[in-house]
């Protein structure tokens, strides 16, 4: 007798198929690491910030659309995310550090505007390359503990953004902005890792529900309207710290050593902050965590715009930890409510979480440049505080 099966069995099925594997706890750190080179090489951009400045002769405005190039390539997410779900984007992942790593270490040598950008344009296409395959391959590696393993991966993305403007600022004091090209190799090297310890992952569903866009947004738009209001709003304090910090300090006489070390100190303090906030969350709930660390978030940038001396780096350490942290929570949250279409799902919060970044950078360029830094700094402290009224738009958490 054959058995029929109904799609609601189809997707109970898959629903739980991540879920119910075992635990795999090397490979995540493998993909952890993965993501430390290539989100290292990605974040080269905002330490040389005040050196391509000064080089090219660009505005604020036209440095801020800088950041938005090398993020704006992410609106094909969803996209990728939707072929994700039906065939193994795991290449993807595996040449995108070695990508990146070309693209970003060239940004030294680029004598224009264009050629920069393009150059920016390319390593943002590797930089959605990565991001849309690689929570899905954690989700399946991780087991039930899908909190954790999202908290792993991204404390490799943070530690990369801590240690990342210190390994760029130390190659421009040995080699001059022109000889960063020699950090390529290691980039070469995170992919050949790749490529080995993942060999037997997919990142595609073990049983196709070959549902579309439209129909994985409509299963999902109940946690990804909130989670775009969240985006567009924290992101006026993470996006604008992350790209505006070294410029701000730099401007106010700091020298780029300095600066470099106070983003590192930020990025550290998020790297930390998301590995707590994921882990935390799966005993407490995702909306609780959410919604403590969106309030403190903007108070403490108001925190550090008014301090001076040695008590801002304590200050920025948490102000990272606050700013930084949401990402693993959000990231569970998709994986748990988009298990039928887990890389289309992912696609689309990369999508959001991306391109609102790119195009907030460049809105605070403009104000930057008709009002100041730090006055830019305080209006986006002041918009951030109402990312936490979007979490309680958050439908409840489920138990598993």
């Amino acid at each position: 007798m054959t058995t029929v099966q109904t799609p609601a069995a189809t997707s109970a099925r898959n629903a739980g198929a991540p879920l119910d594997r075992p635990s795999d706890p090397i490979t995540v750190a493998t993909i952890a690491g993965g993501h430390f080179v290539h989100d290292a090489f990605s974040s080269f951009l905002s330490p040389l910030l005040p050196l391509i400045i000064d080089k090219l002769s660009l505005s604020l405005t036209l440095a801020g659309s800088l950041s938005a190039l090398q993020s704006f390539p992410s609106i094909v997410n969803p996209l990728l995310g939707m072929i994700g779900d039906r065939v193994s984007l795991r290449w993807l992942a595996v040449i995108a550090p070695t990508t990146t790593a070309i693209t970003m270490s060239l940004i030294g040598v680029a004598p224009t505007y264009t050629l920069l950008a393009i150059l920016l344009l390319v390593a943002g296409i590797s930089n959605a390359c990565w991001h849309t395959p690689t929570p899905v391959l954690v989700a399946r590696s991780a087991g039930r503990r899908v909190g954790l393993g999202m908290s792993v991966l991204m404390m490799g993305g943070e530690m990369a953004r801590t240690l990342g403007p210190l390994i760029v600022v130390g190659a421009v004091s040995l080699w001059g902005l022109e000889g960063i090209w020699r950090l390529i190799p290691f980039g070469v090297c995170a992919s050949a890792v790749l490529l080995w310890r993942t060999r037997n992952l997919e990142t595609r569903p073990s049983i196709r529900t070959g549902g579309s866009w439209a129909q994985t947004w409509i299963e999902l738009r109940r946690v990804l309207l909130p989670i775009a209001g969240i985006i567009l709003t924290r992101t006026f304090v993470s996006a604008t710290l992350s790209t505006y910090l070294p410029t701000l300090l730099t401007r106010e006489g700091d020298s780029l050593l300095q600066a470099g070390g106070a983003l590192s100190v930020l990025m550290l303090a998020g790297a930390i902050g998301s590995l707590v906030t994921g882990t935390v969350s799966d005993r407490f709930g995702r909306r609780l965590v959410l919604s403590t660390v969106l309030i403190l978030s903007p108070l403490c940038m108001v925190v550090f715009l008014n301090v001076h001396g040695w008590i801002m780096l304590p200050v920025l350490f948490v102000l990272g930890f606050m700013a930084n942290s949401t990402s693993p929570v959000l990231l569970a949250l998709v994986q748990e409510n988009g298990r039928d279409h887990p890389a289309t799902a992912n696609g689309m919060y990369m999508a959001l979480e991306f391109v609102g970044g790119s195009l907030i950078t460049v809105v605070v360029g403009v104000i930057a440049d008709a009002l100041g830094l730090r006055t830019a700094f305080g209006i986006c402290a002041g918009i951030a505080i109402f990312a936490a009224l979007f979490v309680f738009m958050l439908p409840q958490q489920k138990k598993a």
